[in-house]
């Protein structure tokens, strides 16, 4: 069989990718999803007690037009729109996010030795080398010791001196010293920073009901259950794990970028290989715990600095539509995630356990709520955010470059390993603009590799 443009994956950039690709006209287009789905890292799932997740905590906001009128055709008028609200538990009470921006909820000690620590000539004045540096710089020490430090690490696992800083732009809240302090003379609340602020999520169906529609409209460009275990750069075949060999044009990778050089491309080179084993990233396990019975609590999610727990997130994904619980309206589903690496392990056979006693803890369930436990649901996902290295940039710009002289671009949260251009909206326009490129010559502007 030979094709035009070989997609390998059917989450949200290969599925924007082959949108686009039709609307311009390409009908010479195939894409291979290894698993029975599609939607990837976006996908839901309906468990045995009626409970649906998602695989981690996604929400539906855009940078773009073209995404925002993608998902209000294929959602039509079936989602919700929400105000976030967002909290974060730490000293045994609740900060409204972001944390930086509402101290005068913690205790008075604890405010005067943040605010010392950010008083001119108290933070460090250099250029930061790596992320946990910059924290002391942009934050100060009181900051980085109650939540930028514990918090990063149980997000990243992995060391914040092993990780640059330049990715952070709208992904973290910055610390404005004279805001700090009228917020906190003035009992002032600011919440509504970030790009996410405003949602929409879907009524029926999580998240993956987006993709599960998008891909459903692509019909028999979609081909599921095909995983392709190799790829031939130089002749242009890719093998699926069925035995066919499928020779290509272009071939756009979505799957993770350091296994697909490692274990499907023909004899990459000694450089190659080592670029991609410089490539790191997390894993996540998400525990759903289906609760009967309701509370009055409007929060959409919440972060967990502290070791009584050992989730960083936890969303009331119930809040997001009533629909993911079992009972609507009477009964809470709580997502909560979990990360763990080589730096950060992670006993998953004991994670549900130790992730209902710290909603214990954390005052998200009372003790005679254990019985009222409907539903625990959990995923490992191998892959769960490709972590911003010291060593990443130096990585890309070697794999890409060979990938892209020889016809392959690899594209999307793990394709391309940006995990500051990793959002969903991102992650469909990476597939919508290299479609453009690929047809029209167009300049890709969400994927660049620096």
């Amino acid at each position: 069989m030979h094709v035009k443009y070989l997609i390998i994956g059917a989450g949200p950039t290969g599925l924007g990718a082959g949108h686009r690709l039709r609307e311009l006209g390409e009908t010479s287009v195939l894409l291979l999803e290894k698993n029975a789905y599609t939607g990837g890292l976006a996908a839901s799932f309906k468990d045995s007690a009626g409970f649906t997740w998602d695989l981690g905590g996604h929400v539906v906001f855009s940078h773009y037009a073209y995404f925002d009128r993608l998902i209000e055709d294929l959602l039509g008028d079936a989602y919700l729109e929400h105000q976030r609200i967002a909290m974060v538990r730490m000293l045994e009470r609740w900060v409204p996010y972001p944390f930086q921006n509402n101290l005068r909820h913690l205790p008075r000690e604890v405010q005067w030795e943040i605010v010392e620590a950010m008083l001119p000539g108290r933070r460090p004045e250099k250029q930061p080398a790596n992320f946990r540096e910059w924290m002391d710089v942009v934050f100060g020490a009181g900051i980085a010791k109650y939540f930028m430090v514990p918090y990063n690490f149980k997000v990243w696992a992995t060391p914040a001196e092993m990780m640059a800083y330049h990715w952070i732009g709208e992904r973290v809240s910055v610390v404005n010293l004279e805001m700090v302090l009228k917020n906190l003379i003035l009992e002032l609340d600011n919440k509504s920073w970030g790009p996410n602020n405003v949602f929409r999520f879907p009524l029926f169906g999580g998240t993956g009901e987006i993709f599960t529609r998008l891909g459903d409209r692509l019909g028999d460009m979609v081909r599921r259950n095909t995983e392709v275990v190799a790829v031939d750069a130089q002749a242009k075949v890719a093998e699926t794990s069925q035995g066919e060999r499928i020779t290509y044009e272009y071939l756009l990778n979505t799957g993770p970028l350091d296994q697909f050089v490692l274990q499907s491309l023909n004899t990459p080179n000694g450089e190659l290989r080592e670029a991609a084993g410089r490539l790191a990233h997390n894993s996540v396990f998400v525990a759903g715990v289906g609760v009967d019975g309701m509370r009055d609590d409007p929060t959409c999610w919440m972060y967990f600095p502290e070791d009584n727990a050992p989730f960083y997130r936890v969303t009331n994904f119930h809040n997001y539509s009533p629909n993911n619980a079992a009972k609507p309206g009477a009964s809470r589903a709580l997502m909560c995630e979990i990360s763990y690496s080589r730096h950060k392990k992670e006993d998953l056979s004991q994670l549900m356990e130790s992730t209902v006693q710290g909603l214990v803890n954390t005052a998200l369930m009372d003790e005679k709520d254990r019985d009222n436990i409907l539903s625990r649901w959990s995923c490992e996902l191998e892959y769960g955010y490709p972590v911003p290295t010291l060593e990443r940039d130096p990585a890309l710009r070697v794999l890409q470059p060979w990938l892209e002289s020889r016809d392959i671009y690899s594209r999307g949260r793990f394709g391309g390993w940006q995990y500051e251009a990793a959002n969903m909206d991102h992650s469909v326009m990476q597939g919508v603009e290299w479609a453009e490129r690929m047809v029209l010559g167009n300049q890709e502007t969400t994927y660049v590799v620096k």
